[in-house]
């Protein structure tokens, strides 16, 4: 784990993580087509999420042909914390967040062979802001093409801790 990683999860809550990275979560648009989140049982089924960040998305092209691995994981943050943000909107409170599955789709070349690290980036935020409950089963998967021309889409899996 990196620096930020250990120096973050020492402290209290949360929201106080989050505030000490310098992030705040994203207020969330109303689709018509879906919902951010679905309760099933004990699990919560959150929506695929893009990279936006005040109703822009950040980038658009291929992973290894327009898109630079530390862009797309930079936008792997985003999406992240996008999901978080609908995560919360299910259980009310981020320290009630558990994170069970992630799963990471990147558009990328067909020899672009680096999903898992742009994945990583997504997962390390993840475990920065909510320490043990941000640990998480996880599958990176690259594809030909997502939403918008994005490069990055993550869907989750959490329930209440």
């Amino acid at each position: 784990m990196s620096q930020s990683v250990t120096s973050a999860a020492n402290t209290d809550s949360a929201s106080d993580r989050l505030q000490a990275l310098g992030l705040a979560l994203p207020e969330l648009r109303d689709n018509p087509y879906y919902v951010p989140h679905r309760k099933v049982g004990s699990s919560i089924h959150l929506s695929g999420q893009l990279p936006f960040k005040d109703g822009e998305l950040l980038g658009q092209g291929v992973v290894g042909r327009d898109v630079e691995l530390e862009t797309a994981q930079e936008l792997a943050r985003h999406a992240a914390l996008n999901c978080l943000a609908a995560a919360v909107q299910a259980v009310g409170d981020l320290d009630r967040v558990r994170i069970v599955q992630m799963l990471v789709f990147v558009a990328s070349t067909p020899d672009f062979g680096e999903q898992s690290q742009v994945a990583n980036a997504a997962s390390e935020l993840l475990i920065e802001v909510l320490g043990e409950n941000g640990r998480h089963a996880r599958t990176a998967i690259g594809v030909a093409g997502l939403p918008l021309n994005t490069p990055v889409e993550i869907q989750m899996v959490c329930t209440a801790a």
